[in-house]
């Protein structure tokens, strides 16, 4: 009998391996999906107390400065939004109250995001510092998230080169301590000093230790994104689009929870109440409403359209038979975007706030390739973690129509770092002398009070991948692969025709003032984690093939 239990044993064990090693990466992802609901701690929905301003006007509405919104998308497609002649689904899904924002106050046409990822560009939004004097130049990934999305990467037939570690760079710095540091002065910061009553709603990605969270760095209140699902993902209001050909969709969907936080950092969690897009939205009308006699600054920061993709079902299907099921979802998402932006609109004019109301609104950065969607930066080419057009290229209106123009259009290229001095300016706030700005204030240049915006150049860098844009021209330059990529924007704004080897002199040109930024620059706060292949023609969902042009993305 003992002998017949071993010999099966020794039969079991190599069939076992196999089927354990072939399984690897479901049940990697299962046990990291089992350890997150074990920590994740979210309590049940509870309401949300915003603090009260005055009953009456504190002073007279001639004296008042103006109430300030900004409202930042997550990944948002320059071709997400019908604002520029197109939209989803070859223009099906359109977006009318954010060409309403548009359409009311004035357009930035060539408006830059301050990175092609995150976090960076959420730091020159709040700081209106570039991330080289910050030192903030990586987007910070959770603990495991680099090694098992290189796993799960490494793993698909996809033909592109794997994903690498930076060899040469050491000491990582735990999660929970990539931070902008706090001596760094945000927007949120300035107001408040000059008596606005500030809040922050959704996403942070700054920081989450003492020092840097929210109610640190300027926000009197903050109800952050502590989760990530929009939905449970079994919830019966739910429709779920998983890409299996996108690793780090794959990680999400493991990691994620459902909550949010209010003024704990990520600590007391509890679940939002209900869809996450319209849940932050009835929350920022909320504290509009307590605070509709005082100046405020509110700083609405969208998960959506960001992956996971969820959506409710009544959105779903307001968008009709739009496929693949992934687009029709993500339809749905940006459906639930335009909404909030309408309904917030329509708060400031139902509380007699609108005229003198400032609201901003653009995405940190462009849509993501890696969900599979070919034209959500049309006609732009490339991505998200890439500096081509699609990656940087983000809309930016400014509506405030008591001092600007409905339909102004500005064609001057303009910035994140430009966000930050911009409402300063417009609280009539003074900067401390000792802070160094990257941005320039727009606002003379969106009320008609000047035509020049008096800078020529802007940077880009996320380790040995940088960019400049000088004039017209914009020079990109890569050590993975090693290479150079030269336009001039203005013949060729969709960078078809590289002109690297052909205009010696502007390459030189260009490439003196990367070398100058650079030599400004500070080191990182934290090294990269990860260089993750990026194809700049393709999503991720077409099978990239030799000679397909792609960079190494360092994050």
């Amino acid at each position: 009998m003992f002998k017949r239990c071993l010999i099966a044993l020794l039969f079991l064990i190599p069939v076992l391996g196999s089927v354990i090693w072939f399984n690897r990466i479901d049940l990697l992802l299962a046990f990291v999906k089992y350890q997150s609901q074990k920590d994740a701690n979210i309590g049940p929905n509870r309401e949300v107390v915003w603090a009260q301003g005055p009953s009456i006007e504190s002073s007279p509405d001639a004296e008042r400065p103006p109430n300030i919104i900004l409202i930042v998308a997550d990944d948002l497609g320059f071709n997400d939004i019908s604002t520029f002649g197109g939209g989803l689904a070859d223009g099906r899904v359109q977006t009318p109250s954010i060409d309403q924002l548009a359409a009311e106050g004035a357009v930035f046409t060539q408006a830059y995001a301050g990175n092609a990822t995150c976090a960076p560009s959420r730091a020159m939004i709040m700081t209106g510092r570039y991330q080289a004097h910050t030192g903030y130049e990586f987007t910070p990934m959770p603990s495991g998230m680099a090694p098992i999305v290189s796993m799960v990467a490494n793993s698909l037939d996809t033909g592109l080169p794997t994903i690498t570690h930076p060899s040469e760079e050491e000491g990582t710095v735990p999660f929970d301590q990539m931070s902008l540091p706090s001596e760094e002065v945000t927007i949120a910061e300035i107001l408040q000093d000059n008596g606005y009553q500030t809040a922050h709603i959704g996403k942070w990605h700054l920081g989450y230790t003492p020092g840097s969270t929210p109610n640190d760095q300027g926000f009197d209140e903050s109800l952050l994104l502590a989760g990530g699902l929009y939905l449970p993902e079994d919830d019966p209001n739910v429709v779920n689009a998983r890409v299996e050909f996108d690793p780090i969709d794959r990680f999400l969907w493991s990691r994620l929870n459902y909550g949010a936080s209010f003024n704990t950092g990520t600590k007391d969690r509890f679940e939002p109440k209900g869809y996450l897009t319209d849940y932050y939205t009835n929350e920022s009308i909320k504290f509009i409403q307590a605070n509709r006699n005082q100046p405020f600054f509110l700083y609405l920061a969208h998960w959506g359209p960001h992956t996971p993709l969820q959506a409710t079902r009544e959105d779903y299907e307001a968008v009709g038979d739009i496929k693949p099921h992934r687009l029709r979802v993500y339809a749905a998402m940006i459906r639930a975007i335009d909404r909030s932006v309408g309904e917030i609109m329509a708060a400031l004019e139902a509380e007699g706030l609108a005229e003198n109301t400032v609201v901003m609104f653009t995405s940190d950065n462009g849509g993501a390739g890696y969900i599979g969607l070919e034209d959500v930066n049309k006609p732009f080419r490339g991505w998200k973690a890439t500096m081509f057009e699609g990656g940087l290229r983000v809309p930016m209106f400014v509506k405030w129509p008591a001092n600007i123009p409905a339909g102004t259009k500005i064609d001057a290229p303009v910035a994140h770092i430009d966000m930050m001095p911009t409402l300063s300016s417009v609280a009539s706030a003074e900067l401390p002398e000792s802070l160094e700005i990257d941005g320039v204030d727009l606002m003379p240049l969106a009320t008609g009070e000047s035509e020049e915006l008096g800078r020529k150049t802007l940077f880009w860098q996320s380790s040995h991948y940088r960019a400049v844009r000088h004039g017209d021209w914009k020079l990109q330059v890569s050590e993975r692969p090693n290479k150079a990529w030269l336009y001039n924007l203005v013949d060729d704004p969709t960078e078809q025709n590289n002109l690297a080897e052909l205009r010696k002199d502007k390459y030189e040109e260009l490439m003196a003032l990367l070398v100058e930024h650079r030599s400004t620059s500070r080191k990182p706060l934290y090294p990269s984690e990860v260089e993750m292949p990026v194809t700049i023609d393709k999503s991720l969902a077409q099978p990239y093939q030799k000679g397909d042009e792609y960079i190494y993305w360092p994050n």
